[in-house]
């Protein structure tokens, strides 16, 4: 599937980012990637934090395609 095809599911609504919104995302990015180095967490917790940083990258992706994921009832089915 497509973005124009989930933008046309309502999966995905138009979005106008900002360089301010990209810059704060990319901060996010930064900061769990460093806490998924600190060895003292656990593995899970590492995880998670990697987790959050691929989340996090995958939205700056869609904001430049001027789209947005809609959070209520998103469910991705490939």
């Amino acid at each position: 599937m497509n973005l124009k095809g989930l933008l046309n599911q309502g999966r995905l609504r138009q979005h106008e980012t900002s360089k301010k919104e990209i810059e704060n995302l990319l901060a996010l990015v930064r900061r769990d990637i460093m806490d998924a180095k600190v060895e003292g967490l656990s593995s899970d917790r590492r995880f998670a934090c990697a987790y959050n940083a691929v989340l996090q990258l995958a939205t700056i992706l869609l904001y430049c395609e001027a789209v947005q994921a809609e959070r209520r009832n998103f469910t991705l089915i490939f």
